[in-house]
């Protein structure tokens, strides 16, 4: 019996975590990918993390049903609104990413580009490994531990790619592009950091 049980009324509840989790780390892999193979596969990959990202808006539709349903649930309803909310936040900023490289035109990924999109990466496979743990909570601990250090991982290559675009004399309008980029990459880490947070919370909260 894991830390909530895993009795068969909380099933499908467990279920659509797992879901949302692949779908992170699924999402993340792709943004990864993408900055790899920059612009030669940009076209076909940004359309497979937008239906990913339509994906992740299926399933948090899943649970808000779940929940107001009032169906079983093994931790109180806020939380788990709070970490579906967080999941579709990592996968909306991978999507967002994605888009603004074809926005913005973008002809080759920065060194900084690449390395912010592949800790975004290594964020989403904690969270599919959290998540695959839900039912028994006090197992995923390494994976929010990895999850708090690859945020502070992100805000220190943030902190070099910007200091590197304006130390380095490129054309203003460049600049506001890759800003806009490093942002949001970073934006998708701090929200993998939130979802160890919540699950940190529940796991605290435990019965």
């Amino acid at each position: 019996m894991g830390l909530f049980g895993s009795a068969p009324r909380y099933r499908e509840f467990y279920a659509l975590f797992e879901r949302a989790g692949h779908n992170v780390e699924r999402a993340t892999g792709l943004l990864a990918e993408l900055m790899d193979a920059w612009p030669d596969e940009g076209n076909r990959l940004r359309h497979e993390i937008k239906l990913l990202e339509e994906e992740g808006d299926t399933i948090t539709h899943g649970v808000i049903r779940h929940l107001n349903l009032k169906a079983a649930v093994p931790f109180a309803s806020p939380d788990a609104h709070k970490l579906i909310s967080d999941l579709d936040d990592v996968v909306d900023f991978a999507e967002e990413v994605a888009d603004f490289m074809g926005l913005y035109r973008v002809e080759a990924p920065t060194d900084h580009a690449v390395q912010l999109a592949h800790t975004v990466h290594a964020s989403g496979i904690e969270i599919a490994g959290a998540l695959s743990l839900l039912g028994d909570l006090s197992r995923a601990s390494p994976h929010i531990a990895a999850l708090d250090r690859l945020e502070h991982e992100g805000d220190d290559l943030e902190r070099r790619a910007l200091t590197s675009l304006f130390d380095g004399g490129i054309d203003p309008m460049v600049v506001i592009r890759w800003k806009d980029i490093y942002e949001r990459l970073e934006e998708g880490i701090d929200a993998a950091a939130h979802v160890g947070r919540t699950l940190g919370g529940i796991l605290t909260r435990r019965p």
